[in-house]
């Protein structure tokens, strides 16, 4: 898990980098053209598996909410600080549980209910409305949460009736398809030095979810959940070193607030053999 948020945390550093030079459609589709690279021994699942029209429908709505998001969180990477960017995205998790809720009937008991509580105002903490002006980039991220969420309730229907690498796979080829008529209508060919970076993101992208697996397999939820804290760190460091981005002690509260409150519901879930809600930053991007 502290690869994994090494991973990730690069990776959105080197978003951050481009912004400007690279429009942001543009880089989260490269991110996923080049990504399909890393899944080529995936492919031949995509031949000797038999999907159901069902799924198909399931796989293409999850391709749309998913190109969606992916377009909210780039779009936002390069409009606010990339500790904000980490710290909004802890609210994935919790999004996931009430659109579970809402969607899909699944019971709620007041200690969950208590620890969204918890979290929503860890997240109006970090945005602070009313007291400063919010930028776009935070309404993007706002918008990221819920579509993840909705990819995330796709993913799990999917997940128990495909092999999860090609549920990956899937995804990866939908939002790839997604994503090509925006960036073309904004193309910019990228110089070399882009283009390795590029390169270098998707990389960090398919090796971070990677990580993440390998650390699901040997460790319960609730042991790896607290680790994903230190990516709020190191995109704090990252945001400042790199970026000259002052550190925000509110961005720091409330992602506290909203990281506590997801562990303490993951630990919960554990607790009852319950598998609910997803891990943070359980595949996104």
């Amino acid at each position: 898990m502290i690869v994994t948020g090494l991973c990730f945390v690069g990776m959105t550093g080197l978003v951050k980098s481009i912004a400007g030079r690279v429009p942001s459609i543009e880089a989260a589709f490269l991110r996923f053209a080049f990504g399909l690279v890393f899944l080529l021994p995936t492919w031949r699942l995509l031949i000797t598996t038999q999907i159901s029209p069902r799924l198909w429908r399931l796989i293409g709505l999850r391709g749309v909410v998913h190109t969606l998001g992916v377009m909210c969180w780039f779009y936002a990477m390069t409009r606010i600080p990339v500790a904000e960017v980490t710290a909004l995205n802890y609210i994935n998790p919790v999004l996931v549980t009430v659109l579970a809720v809402v969607l899909l009937g699944e019971p709620i008991a007041l200690r969950r209910i208590v620890a969204i509580a918890v979290a929503l105002v860890g997240a109006l903490v970090i945005l602070r409305p009313g007291f400063r002006t919010l930028d776009p980039g935070h309404f993007s991220m706002l918008g990221t949460g819920v579509a993840m969420g909705a990819s995330y309730l796709i993913m799990k229907i999917l997940s128990g009736e495909l092999p999860a690498a090609l549920v990956v796979m899937m995804m990866s080829l939908t939002v790839t398809l997604g994503l090509t008529p925006f960036a073309l209508a904004v193309w910019v060919t990228p110089d070399l030095s882009d283009l390795v970076v590029l390169v270098a993101i998707a990389f960090l992208a398919t090796a971070g979810h990677y990580s993440m697996t390998l650390a699901f397999a040997a460790a319960p939820l609730s042991v790896t959940q607290p680790v994903t804290f230190l990516q709020l760190v190191w995109s704090v460091m990252v945001g400042a070193i790199f970026f000259g981005e002052p550190v925000d002690p509110f961005v720091i509260a409330g992602g506290t607030l909203v990281i506590g409150a997801v562990s303490y519901m993951t630990w919960r879930e554990a607790m009852l053999r319950k598998k609910v809600t997803p891990a943070v930053n359980q595949p996104k991007l």
